[in-house]
């Protein structure tokens, strides 16, 4: 059975684990957004993280891009705009619901995710090197674990 943490250690722990969770999840997204950047990709991190969305689960209502990504409503928005403007994306109405509209990705963003992966792939594997997979499905797991209690919270 694992040890308990004392609260004087779990203080101690999460105050710096925060601070680096906070700082790599940052530098992270600097260090992706500058090769999509260095790629002429034309687009930002944030736009790649919906065109995945999408590609994995197509027609999905802005709300539910929101939930899938944790980003806010008005920030989706403007990331399907652009999207739209760039000719990536489409706003097509829901035959279920005609006030909805369902986002859905065009040839050229089928294209652009195409194009793009090996861009992220190569970035992931920088990113990642020198750490064993082992320690990576171990990183893995315990963010996830965190995430869930703070999930689990919300629900109360």
């Amino acid at each position: 059975m694992a040890e308990l943490i004392t609260s004087k250690k779990l203080d101690k722990k999460s105050e710096s684990s925060g601070f680096i969770l906070e700082r790599t999840a940052k530098r992270l997204k600097q260090f992706f957004q500058q090769q999509l950047t260095a790629a002429d990709t034309g687009i930002t991190i944030d736009q790649w993280v919906v065109l995945q969305v999408l590609d994995r689960q197509e027609g999905l209502s802005q709300l539910e891009i929101a939930r899938e990504t944790y980003k806010d409503a008005p920030t989706i928005t403007r990331i399907i705009d652009l999207l739209c403007r760039k000719g990536l994306t489409q706003r097509v109405t829901d035959p279920a619901d005609r006030r909805r509209f369902k986002i859905q990705l065009t040839g050229e963003g089928r294209e652009k995710i195409d194009a793009t992966l090996p861009i992220i792939r190569d970035a992931r594997r920088q990113a990642w090197q020198g750490i064993e997979d082992t320690e990576i499905d171990r990183l893995v797991d315990v963010l996830n674990d965190v995430f869930n209690n703070l999930s689990s919270e919300e629900a109360k």
